[in-house]
């Protein structure tokens, strides 16, 4: 079996810690991503839920935090109906630099689902999407 491996780096124009409330707090989440039903917290569970009309508030992404060690790295789960409920992984990495932050993510476990390549395929255009919006929202 290949394993099925997603990695995105992106430079935010903020320093770690402000980038990592935009990973962890619901609420600014929800400007580049999904809201979530509560903060991330150690060894808590998440939810994130949609804003689609008439569906308001229906969770979309769910998982467990598996490392909570601010500012520096989160490592959830991750699973959502689309992947057939098949649990993938996120390890998320912020790096200081002189002006900014490099984050880092890591998105492990597609090769579990039966369409494995193209749920890579399609969180990879997903992520590049939504990276777009934190790069606006963070700096």
């Amino acid at each position: 079996m290949t394993r099925l491996t997603l990695k995105k780096t992106i430079i935010l124009k903020a320093p770690p810690d402000h980038v990592w409330k935009f990973l962890t707090e619901k609420n600014r989440l929800a400007t580049w991503f999904h809201e979530g039903e509560t903060d991330f917290e150690a060894n808590g569970i998440y939810a994130l839920v949609t804003n689609t009309l008439g569906k308001e508030g229906t969770r979309l992404v769910w998982g467990k935090v598996l490392t909570f060690d601010p500012p520096r790295k989160l490592v959830h789960t991750f699973t959502h109906q689309g992947l057939m409920d098949v649990e993938t992984t996120c390890t998320w990495t912020l790096k200081a630099v002189d002006q900014g932050t490099i984050l880092s993510l890591e998105h492990t476990g597609f090769e579990k689902a039966s369409d494995g390549f193209s749920q890579v395929a399609d969180h990879d255009i997903g992520w590049d999407d939504h990276f777009a919006r934190l790069r606006r929202v963070v700096s």
